[in-house]
């Protein structure tokens, strides 16, 4: 993105709370057995040992007599929500768009459904427009940080484009939220034009396997192609 926005400054600050309020029971706890490494933040910070992760449930429960934390966690976390199903997945990712003030309309692509079937469907995009791709995602139990969206783009067996996303972190909602990337040009000329494959793949800090998915898209001369 160009800048930080409102949405992407919260997620930031809700990641920072969710650490600090971690940190503070991984001190408290001496007795404890050693946390678990983070493998993400262990590669980034080598011997870095990451706090055990707390649910939702317990860091609103963490310190109650403190009113001004209270108040911070009510800002960023809100409400826990009124009923959680424990048969959904923490993370739902249920559609991708992609977006051009040039289309016709939204090119939308329900995830919700048989993902196999989208195998067999073929998404237009004319060539040298300017584009952007839209998630939408469900948070439904706990904080989710790092949310990644990465798409590998195949021609003829070979990949040539990788491109991966910082979606950011979220906690649970009833909700959905949505992530646009920033305008990107479509390639343009006869050696660009044609079907590709692409494998796209939502996951987190943890490599949680959140989706993935592959699904085929073809740049043409015109919409209508």
């Amino acid at each position: 993105m160009l800048g930080l926005d409102a949405c992407e400054l919260g997620a930031q600050l809700l990641e920072l709370l969710r650490l600090a309020l971690c940190a503070r029971v991984l001190l408290a706890d001496k007795e404890g057995g050693p946390a678990p490494l983070d493998e993400a933040l262990d590669e980034a910070v080598p011997e870095y040992q990451a706090p055990g992760k707390k649910s939702m449930l317990e860091i609103q429960q963490l310190d109650p007599e403190d009113e001004s934390l209270a108040k911070y966690k009510q800002a960023l976390l809100g409400p826990l929500p009124p009923f959680m199903d424990p048969s959904l997945p923490n993370v739902q990712v249920t559609r991708l768009t992609l977006m051009s003030e040039q289309a016709p309309g939204p090119i939308t692509m329900d995830l919700t459904g048989d993902l196999g079937a989208l195998k067999n469907q073929v998404f237009v995009l004319k060539e040298g427009v300017d584009y952007q791709v839209k998630v939408t995602f469900k948070v439904n139990k706990e904080i989710v940080s790092g949310l990644k969206c990465l798409h590998h783009t195949y021609r003829r067996g070979l990949r040539v484009d990788k491109a991966v996303y910082m979606v950011g972190s979220y906690g649970p909602r009833a909700q959905e939220y949505e992530f646009v990337t920033p305008v990107e040009e479509a390639p343009r000329g006869m050696l660009v034009r044609g079907p590709y494959v692409v494998r796209s793949l939502f996951t987190d800090d943890d490599r949680t396997n959140h989706l993935s998915w592959e699904w085929g898209l073809h740049i043409c001369q015109d919409w209508k192609d």
